[in-house]
């Protein structure tokens, strides 16, 4: 059976219907409005820092599971990881085998400890028993880094898709897609804060989710609910044939390259600012491992759809036409969407993947936000004297900034795989504030020193090996282009290097220090982080 004979009935089934960009930013503008509401309603509610930060610890696990699921699964999830799926197979969905199994890692290690010992930032934990003012200025710069390379995916994922909504295939038309997202993560950070950022996240998770099961199966429906026939299809309607369904698409002759991601997906999820900030909105730590739990099982199922949703968009669209369109690879999910349900179909995906954004851009925002006014200006600059209200204003100018730098990055990383973006975040991540967290939380003898060295050194390392890899310069998909070519660097993940090279650092800096750390801050930490008792205090040393 040829090619044209398996595909016709498929083909026939969902014939292509010509995208409306008018519906689409209608539909668009009706969500945005609806949700700028909702944040509206409950930011009347934010009375204090600890409403700003950390939503009153008011949400309970599953609420907080929801907005786990909504902050976590970003446009790399939804768009990176389907077109990744759809354009390389197998490979492609190891992006989401990492992103999942990340998780436990988080779950076992750190989720509960995290809760019970701090109180807005991550800072406010690696810092517990040592130097305040070191620490924290260093583990401000790393929050900082890891939320602007995440947030550089999410603003690239918002260009190319509101570029398919609308038809924009300039650049021009693209740099301004990006700069509106910018201006209503904003807006959405400085009216509502933490709570109404989780509404948001709450409520872009569950349509996330429902959107791509009712996709998952409609594609499975087209395929007689034999998702064999889906891959038999998606197989025939590729160039690389059955190559789609084997490992080595992608990666194949890169292996270390392969280990490199996966130990940056695994291990960086444990390290991620902006997830980490959720654990204080709940108020004890059985919420916080509720709040996981709960996450695993959205994700888990999340992930599966993507699946379907990516093997049946390489079916039903087609590789070429995916990386042909306005978004290359990330277009593959809108595209299906269109190719199912029409345009309708397509913008209230769209409407849901652009949600899914705003939503991860507002957490990200926050986070970086606290981290500066909490951290850096609180703690280091009117070192603890700050009163609440004034790091709350500090956070918001903070937040304008950052939406600024995060439009002129997002311009310049238009067409990058989004996926690839975050897996950087991720190693970043790993590489910079997972070591320090790990010690900091079980083992006895780490220091003020461990700790500097530990985020400082991991942070380094991890961007100088980026700066020279093929993903700055030496290809043409790099950032630079092939035109320009410093790439030393083979692997185009920094994770297998600079993830061990962090805990190298921490553990040289703790072994050559004579420094004693407070024995009594130590006790007081082992026993808060193990038991929560006193969790609810405010961190006063």
């Amino acid at each position: 059976m040829n090619l044209e004979q398996l595909t016709a009935p498929i083909v026939a089934a969902v014939d292509t219907i010509e995208n409306n960009p008018i519906l689409n930013i209608s539909i668009f503008i009706a969500f945005v409005a609806i949700t700028l509401f909702i944040v509206v309603r409950v930011s009347r509610r934010n009375q204090s820092a600890a409403d700003y930060y950390a939503g009153g610890r008011s949400f309970s696990g599953t609420q907080n599971g929801f907005a786990i699921s909504g902050d976590y699964l970003s446009a790399a999830s939804f768009l990176g990881v389907t077109g990744a799926i759809a354009i390389n197979g197998y490979d492609g969905f190891l992006y989401s085998i990492g992103f999942l199994v990340a998780w436990l890692v988080a779950l076992l290690l750190v989720a509960e400890l995290m809760r019970n010992t701090g109180k807005f930032t991550m800072a406010d934990v690696l810092s517990f028993r040592l130097q305040q003012r070191p620490v924290r200025m260093a583990a401000a710069t790393t929050t900082l880094a890891v939320c602007f390379f995440y947030l550089l995916a999410q603003m690239a994922g918002a260009g190319g898709l509101v570029s398919l909504l609308l038809g924009i295939d300039n650049k021009v038309g693209q740099s301004v897609v990006v700069a509106v997202v910018g201006v209503l993560m904003i807006v959405y950070v400085l009216i509502g804060g933490m709570k109404g950022t989780t509404w948001v996240q709450i409520i872009k998770a569950w349509l996330l989710v429902g959107a791509a099961l009712i996709m998952t199966v409609w594609v499975l429906g087209l395929h007689g609910f034999n998702f064999s026939s889906v891959l038999e299809h998606a197989v025939a309607a590729s160039e690389q044939g059955a190559a789609m369904l084997a490992p080595g698409l992608q990666y194949g002759g890169k292996e270390l390259d392969f280990i490199s991601l996966g130990l940056a997906l695994v291990l960086g999820t444990a390290g991620l600012p902006h997830v980490l900030m959720r654990f204080y909105t709940v108020p004890t730590a059985k919420e916080a491992r509720k709040s996981v739990v709960w996450a695993i099982w959205l994700i888990g199922a999340f992930f599966l759809f993507a699946l379907v949703m990516g093997y049946g968009a390489a079916a039903l669209v087609g590789q070429e036409t995916i990386l042909g369109a306005p978004g290359g690879v990330n277009s593959a999910a809108p595209l299906l969407a269109l190719k199912l349900g029409g345009p309708i179909l397509m913008g209230v995906v769209s409407a849901i993947a652009f949600a899914t954004i705003l939503a991860v851009v507002a957490g990200l925002a926050l986070t970086a936000a606290a981290s500066f006014a909490h951290d850096i200006y609180g703690s280091v600059i009117k070192k603890g004297k700050a009163s609440p209200e004034t790091e709350v204003r500090v956070g918001k100018i903070t937040v304008v900034v950052l939406g600024i730098v995060a439009i002129v990055g997002g311009i310049g990383v238009q067409g990058q795989n989004i996926a690839f973006l975050v897996a950087l975040a991720f190693a970043v991540a790993a590489s910079a504030n997972l070591p320090t967290i790990i010690y900091s939380l079980y083992w006895k003898k780490f220091n003020t020193r461990g700790a500097v060295l530990s985020m400082y050194g991991g942070l380094i390392s991890a961007l100088v090996l980026i700066a020279f890899s093929p993903v700055v310069s030496g290809s043409e998909t790099s950032l630079l282009g092939a035109g320009v070519d410093f790439a030393i660097f083979p692997l185009a993940n920094p994770g297998i290097i600079s993830i061990p090279l962090g805990f190298l650092f921490g553990w040289l800096g703790s072994v050559t220090s004579k420094r004693a750390e407070d024995a009594a801050l130590a006790a007081e930490m082992e026993v808060r982080s193990l038991t929560g008792h006193g969790a609810e205090a405010a961190v006063e040393h």
